[in-house]
């Protein structure tokens, strides 16, 4: 991207390159704070809103106390979008706990830091969308949901990091963890859905899963489409036997997963039902109904 690109920290505007936080803020000091991803598409910003609603719920689950009204947050995400004229955009809207001491309190930090991004970001693009992406069981536990759990979108994500680093040794695109009882969760950062006899599973939030937007939308879909959808804890002899898998996510959209732990799925490649769902996908993003225009 440009690298004349505009930040917007704390309701002002800066360059790229001057874009910067104090080392005393704890989201950088301790990931204390929230986030979300958001995609524009051909100047509609995809569930906005549902995204800003989702960012104040994990706020409010870890007493951070975000210094915009939901509206107003909306305003200067549109507002950034306008400043760096981008009607495609991959959005990075994060709120921290703002800056503090070097200690752990959290009363220490007197005002959140509000910081939007507009950039650009591909994860799986070409053949990944056609033939599906290589995937591995993680040796890395999603985190319970009575700890720091992913139901909560914080900028904690070492459980996720380490889980994709395993992937990376292991020359897989990407991979998938269990919870603590040893059911499947969802990717390092994806929701998982498994086809079977031509019906849809997907792992509950109980598994520490995050409640995933794109996975709303693609659950929606298969429903028009006709697709029986539950909600139910999975292993992992269902996603080897799974006839197709596939992944949802803001940056990802949905792509097709061909293998997992080097077992073929299905016939090795993007399955009827993980194909008609990437293409109603493609025909909402844009919709102004599904979002909110720049």
């Amino acid at each position: 991207m440009d690298k004349d690109v505009e930040i917007y920290i704390d309701g002002k505007y800066y360059p790229k390159s001057q874009a910067k936080i104090s080392v005393y803020d704890h989201g950088f000091l301790y990931g204390d704070g929230v986030f979300e991803g958001i995609r524009a598409y051909g100047g509609v910003v995809f569930k906005l809103k549902e995204h800003v609603a989702r960012l104040y719920d994990s706020a409010h689950a870890m007493m951070l106390k975000i210094p915009l009204t939901q509206e107003q947050m909306v305003e200067a995400v549109l507002g950034t979008l306008r400043k760096n004229k981008l009607k495609d955009a991959y959005i990075r809207l994060v709120v921290t706990r703002g800056v503090g001491d070097l200690g752990l309190d959290p009363r220490k930090c007197a005002t959140a830091t509000v910081i939007i991004i507009t950039d650009h970001i591909v994860l799986h693009d070409g053949e990944a969308k056609t033939k599906g992406i290589t995937t591995i069981v993680s040796w890395v536990r999603r985190d319970p949901v009575d700890g720091t759990s992913h139901e909560i979108k914080s900028l904690n994500y070492l459980n996720s990091v380490m889980a994709k680093i395993e992937a990376n040794m292991s020359g897989a695109d990407e991979a998938i963890c269990l919870d603590k009882n040893g059911c499947v969760a969802e990717g390092v950062g994806e929701n998982i859905f498994v086809v079977k006899n031509g019906k849809i599973t997907t792992p509950p939030t109980s598994t520490g899963a995050l409640e995933g937007i794109t996975a709303k939308s693609a659950t929606a879909l298969a429903k028009k489409l006709g697709y029986d959808i539950t909600i139910t804890n999975i292993t992992p002899f269902q996603l080897f036997n799974a006839d197709e898998l596939f992944f949802t996510g803001t940056a990802a959209e949905i792509v097709p997963i061909r293998q997992v732990n080097w077992r073929q799925i299905g016939n090795g490649t993007a399955g009827p039902v993980t194909k008609k769902l990437m293409v109603e996908f493609k025909k909402i993003v844009n919709d102004p109904k599904e979002g909110v225009p720049i």
